[in-house]
């Protein structure tokens, strides 16, 4: 391949991955046009988007975008397809995983289709760690629940002792409301 066309297709791999920062990374071996396509058209209808790159010219494109990878990474062993593409990486995880284990090509995938890891944010990381990580939807509702429980139980504290000693003013008032009634009968 001659420097011009190397460089062309470093630039298109550019602008294809610039701005990813979560990805899933696939080796697809062996499967025919039809399962492919099948597979590219359902995870394409999640908005994902796949790529089978040139190992080479990709880890160079990624450390020109500072998501360094190393040569030695299991990652760039062997066919290397790219699935990117979804809200963040928990979504793109399970939704590969769905595609994988719980479609009716699912038998057909078993052995041609292997999952080497996910880059989260920028950062290698394994696959069944990208599974457990929360979407963005799921974080920030823990968050909240973490901040309201704190402040639940300090509202609590405060109104229990005020809510108490008004119970006991309202008792004492309607005890002398009673008693003045009793002693005019």
């Amino acid at each position: 391949m001659s420097k011009v066309i190397k460089q062309m297709e470093m630039d298109a791999l550019r602008s294809d991955f610039n701005g990813v920062r979560d990805a899933v990374v696939l080796s697809m071996k062996g499967l025919d046009c039809h399962l492919e396509g099948s597979l590219r058209a359902t995870l394409r209808k999640k908005n994902i988007r796949l790529k089978m790159v040139k190992n080479s010219l990709t880890r160079r494109v990624f450390n020109d975008l500072g998501v360094p990878i190393p040569a030695e990474s299991p990652l760039w062993a062997g066919p290397t397809t790219f699935a990117w593409g979804a809200n963040s990486i928990a979504e793109l995880s399970r939704a590969i995983d769905d595609e994988l284990k719980k479609s009716k090509n699912s038998a057909a995938y078993k052995d041609k289709v292997n999952i080497k890891g996910a880059l989260a944010d920028g950062q290698v990381i394994g696959f069944d760690l990208a599974l457990k990580m929360p979407t963005r939807e799921e974080a920030i509702a823990q968050l909240v629940g973490m901040i309201l429980g704190p402040g639940s139980a300090i509202a609590g504290c405060l109104t229990g002792p005020i809510s108490q000693v008004a119970s006991q003013i309202q008792t004492i008032a309607e005890k002398t409301e009673e008693a003045p009634a009793a002693a005019a009968e």
